[in-house]
């Protein structure tokens, strides 16, 4: 390929301003056509964008002739079907975390994948930002000496600005989603710890509602051991009081600690009696370091930034953490 032409599949919030306007602002990559279900909004938001094509109809956007790639930016459960068929029409796909409602899902996806020989991508695109690209050099550094455990505090109301807006509150429908919030915002912290410690060897977990005015589990707690010896340790909570927000993820060594909050622009390094405090400018589109490597990649010119295989274990991890809801 040398322009890489793409169609959006869930032109909805998460596309207008995190990915959607990106697709335009790298070099050798446009924004073709857009597709919704509901075609007046579809339009709209062509026109707003200033994409020359919208649609109604995935498998329409997808047989396209023009486009030769697909961002899917749908709710998880329509990941699955729409990933197949692009593969199955030999188009690459870019797709959005969690990679499917559950990991059998994204088995099949996986398999799809490496039965058609066409290109696909997970939407893990943290591990493309400054601010985790750093904590992975301190870490390779050895900055804070030899890693020996992680843990992670992710406590939130339920009504968390960190969620985007939708029309429907579809990330507490477990049939769409997968799950609940734990099944939106987990993916990004999992796989950087993936992303840092390598192979994950062994990881349990447990869940269970608290709040009961969803059908969702808004309690996770989970523990992984790295084949590298590391050991991980998370509690996620999505009903807790505005006053107890926490979002805290801290790396422990032989010589020191490194603290970031994945949904925020900071990191600390604390060794010794010196802590270094690091901000990160805010990204105006959060996903375009990644799409960056993607058109590389399904260019010819880099390598895949997040694998179906590797995004294939955090949803191994994921369902093994909620298994006992």
């Amino acid at each position: 390929m040398n322009e890489i032409k793409w169609g959006i599949i869930g032109c909805g919030d998460v596309t207008e301003v995190k990915s959607g306007p990106a697709f335009n602002k790298i070099a050798n990559s446009t924004l073709v056509a857009v597709m919704r279900r509901d075609a007046a909004k579809a339009e709209d938001y062509a026109k707003r964008h200033g994409v020359p094509k919208w649609y109604s109809n995935a498998i329409d956007l997808i047989n396209d002739p023009e486009i030769n790639a697909i961002y899917i930016a749908t709710p998880p459960l329509q990941h699955e079907e729409y990933t197949v068929a692009a593969l199955n029409a030999g188009k690459p796909v870019y797709v959005e975390k969690p990679m499917a409602v559950d990991s059998a899902a994204a088995q099949r996806m996986t398999e799809a994948a490496t039965k058609t020989g066409v290109k696909l991508v997970v939407a893990h695109y943290r591990r493309a930002q400054p601010l985790f690209l750093k904590i992975k050099s301190l870490l390779e550094e050895k900055a804070i000496g030899d890693v020996r455990f992680a843990t992670l505090k992710m406590f939130q109301p339920a009504a968390s600005d960190i969620i985007a807006n939708s029309a429907e509150n579809w990330r507490v429908n477990p049939a769409i989603s997968g799950g609940g919030l734990f099944h939106d915002l987990a993916p990004h912290q999992l796989d950087l710890m993936l992303y840092y410690f390598g192979k994950a060897v062994k990881f349990n977990g447990i869940a269970n509602r608290k709040d009961h005015s969803t059908p969702v589990d808004d309690f996770v707690s989970g523990q992984i051991l790295f084949e590298n010896g590391v050991t991980f340790n998370g509690t996620w909570c999505f009903s807790v009081p505005e006053k107890e927000k926490v979002d805290l993820c801290e790396i422990i060594g032989t010589e020191g600690k490194i603290s970031f909050s994945v949904f925020g622009q900071q990191l600390k390094l604390d060794v010794g009696d010196k802590v270094q405090t690091i901000d990160f400018e805010p990204l105006q589109h959060v996903e375009q370091p990644m799409i960056e490597q993607v058109v590389a990649y399904f260019r010819g010119e880099g390598k895949n930034p997040c694998p179906a295989e590797v995004a294939l274990e955090t949803m191994k991890i994921m369902d093994k953490f909620t298994a006992s809801s």
